[in-house]
């Protein structure tokens, strides 16, 4: 068998956006391919009918998609030399083109004045759309191409500066968002007629559609962005009516779902566990304009197993005849669940593995997964059941003859808390021999490791090392209490993991306790930071996306001015000695650790800044360090960076390990 290699996630098939057509009988997804040459991925619509799957698109640029009946589905595009001029002008404009299945080519639908970033379908003539647009200018998408080219201009002119007044002032993955408003507009056709239904002073959360109304969310607009109350708000398309639900002053909001029954709101008040609660469920009486409450939740309501085999999403939470399916993490799994409208909680689906993205009609479910150590598939479930089958086989070749480490379970006990983990053997593993290691940490905190396909964990077996990873005390998937670790950040964390590895080294005695590497990214590298400035037992370490001064964090990451406070249950003005006493660089004159650094330089949730510090004080030291830093990508680099990037950052990982490892 050949080892996993790197060049080999340029051959893999990534997965998203299942969704059945309104009657149920065929089903769409999108599909996404590294293109190395281009440096950039392309992305197809795929159709799902009859238990086979044919591709629909060729262009590579189908992304996103929406069901306009049984028959047709809608995109977004760019393709003619109109549509190519007004891109590249910097134009605001979202053109949808209509593609029939009964045959024929994708045609222009319509063309929207702003860009649009997602669009429900109300009936054919009927849309609601929700756009980002300037604060400076609102109203643009009303404008004539005079005004419109005037402001391009003015824009334009002020492209060497930036002004902020407004917190966040940008954010991860999305850029500069000072003075960006996301809003709502009802979207009528035959003629084309655009009506704004929130204004520049709110932001959108959310919407959807249930009868003959939009319900959506909305957040007043304020210089520091509001973490609590929300409104809800109803509109009917047809009657132009308009009414205010409710407003809520004491909850933080996540979303809604409905589809043919009810309304259902998730939300909490943060007062019991910080930002990272669970969401209580809801359902909204849509008449009186109250919240009922379905059920005080104690686990999520959304995968969070890690990966870096996904590129895209789709549905975690959906309505279905009066039910709420919903993807849930229980320990490093990622599973189906379904409540009732008495909250009620039932398991369905609960194979090892990740759910990604889901749809359900009826007593079926398509799932996109990652199952038995394979890459992501498409899968058709049978809700009675539990019944899971393959129906796609994107990935069977780039895995052909490929050496596949199976994770082995190890549980431990520490500091009062059971930890789990995984092992993975190194490819043609010898029981005489002597092997290097790599000990990998989660983000987060509050997500999970699990037994799914990791491509740099396979690439890392293949190449004879050992690779082990856990849970520690934050994580997901056990509830509110085992992932509240509000000012513990470096204590029992710390622990479970130093323990962790104990156990692996004793359980696996062919470990090389003096060869063993460790990494991590954001918490992962957080607490990379952390553990060379606690310990000299690993022989050199990555450290990723970091965290390493909680108190310059707390000014410069996108979430930093809530988040800081919230974690490390302290403040700037009264506490500021908690953060810097929880902040790595306050040990870096500990460290001796060989220590390379990964970053970005438009990583606004863990900035540059962060691994520049830790990094300087390393070499101020006379500690070995590297920083490696990539223009242009975020904090979402090892998942969906560029094809070469992602390459290059494997690279200087893999050769660190190689370069103090195999001394």
């Amino acid at each position: 068998m050949k080892p996993v290699e790197q060049t080999d996630i340029l051959n893999y098939r990534f997965l998203s956006g299942v969704r059945y057509c309104p009657n149920g009988t065929r089903a769409a997804f999108v599909t996404a391919n590294a293109n190395e040459e281009e440096n950039c991925y392309e992305r197809r619509l795929w159709l799902y009918e009859n238990g086979t799957v044919r591709q629909l698109t060729d262009l590579g640029k189908e992304g996103r998609f929406v069901w306009l009946d049984n028959d047709r589905l809608l995109f977004p595009a760019v393709r003619s030399a109109k549509e190519k001029k007004r891109a590249e002008e910097k134009d605001p404009f979202t053109s949808y083109y209509v593609l029939d299945l009964r045959g024929g080519e994708a045609l222009p639908f319509f063309t929207l004045p702003f860009a649009a970033e997602e669009l429900l379908v109300l009936d054919e003539t009927h849309f609601a759309a929700a756009a980002s647009v300037d604060k400076r200018c609102p109203d643009l998408y009303a404008a004539d191409d005079e005004a419109r080219a005037a402001f391009r201009k003015e824009l334009a002119e002020q492209a060497d500066y930036e002004v902020f007044d407004e917190l966040p002032f940008w954010f991860n993955g999305a850029g500069v968002v000072n003075g960006q408003r996301r809003r709502l507009f009802l979207v009528s056709l035959d003629p084309l007629r655009i009506e704004p239904l929130t204004d520049s002073t709110e932001e959108l959360l959310d919407m959807v559609r249930l009868g003959g109304e939009v319900y959506y969310a909305v957040r007043p607009c304020a210089p520091k962005m509001m973490l609590r109350g929300y409104s809800l708000r109803a509109a009917n398309w047809k009657t132009g009516a308009r009414r205010n639900l409710l407003d809520d002053p004491d909850r933080m909001f996540s979303g809604l779902a409905a589809a043919d029954t009810w309304l259902w709101l998730f939300a909490h008040t943060g007062s019991r566990f910080g930002l990272n609660e669970n969401d209580w469920v809801w359902r909204v009486d849509t008449e009186a304009g109250t919240l009922l409450p379905v059920r005080e939740e104690e686990q999520n309501l959304y995968g969070s197993v890690g990966s870096d085999c996904r590129l895209g999403g789709g549905r975690s939470v959906l309505e279905h005849r009066g039910r709420l399916y919903h993807l849930t993490t229980r320990e490093g799994s990622c599973m189906l669940h379904r409540m009732d409208a008495g909250g009620a909680d039932t398991p369905l689906i609960t194979k090892p593995g990740s759910i990604d993205a889901f749809d359900v009609c009826g007593d079926e479910a398509l799932l996109i997964a990652l199952y038995d150590m394979r890459l992501q598939e498409l899968y058709r479930a049978d809700l009675r059941t539990g019944e899971v089958v393959r129906i796609s086989r994107f990935n069977d070749d780039a895995l052909a003859g490929r050496y596949v480490a199976q994770p082995e379970p190890i549980e431990i006990q520490s500091a009062g808390a059971s930890i789990g983990g995984w092992v993975l053997r190194p490819k043609d593993f010898d029981p005489q021999k002597r092997y290097p290691a790599v000990f990998d940490i989660h983000g987060g905190p509050k997500t999970v490791y699990g037994p799914v396909f990791y491509h740099e964990m396979q690439l890392w077996a293949g190449m004879g090392y050992f690779v082990f990873f856990c849970n520690p005390t934050g994580s997901d998937g056990r509830g509110n209490t085992f992932a509240d670790i509000r000012g513990k950040y470096g204590t029992v964390d710390y622990q479970n993991l130093m323990d962790f590895a104990d156990a692996v080294l004793a359980a696996y005695p062919q470990i090389d306790p003096k060869r063993v590497c460790e990494t991590g990214g954001s918490y992962g590298g957080f607490m990379t930071n952390w553990i060379i400035g606690h310990t000299d037992r690993f022989c050199c370490a990555a450290s990723q996306r970091s965290i390493s001064n909680w108190l310059s964090f707390r000014g410069t990451s996108d979430i930093g001015f809530y988040f800081a406070d919230d974690q490390n249950s302290a403040d700037l003005y009264d506490s500021p000695e908690l953060l810097w006493a929880r902040s790595p660089l306050r040990y870096a004159k500990n460290v001796v650790t060989p220590t390379l650094f990964i970053h970005s330089d438009e990583d606004y949730r863990c900035p540059l800044e962060q691994g520049l510090q830790m990094y300087a004080a390393l070499v101020d030291r006379g500690v070995e360090a590297r920083i490696c830093v990539f223009h242009g990508e975020n904090h979402e680099l090892s998942r969906s960076g560029k094809p070469k990037h992602r390459l290059r950052r494997l690279r200087e990982i893999t050769d660190w390990f190689e370069a103090h490892s195999r001394a």
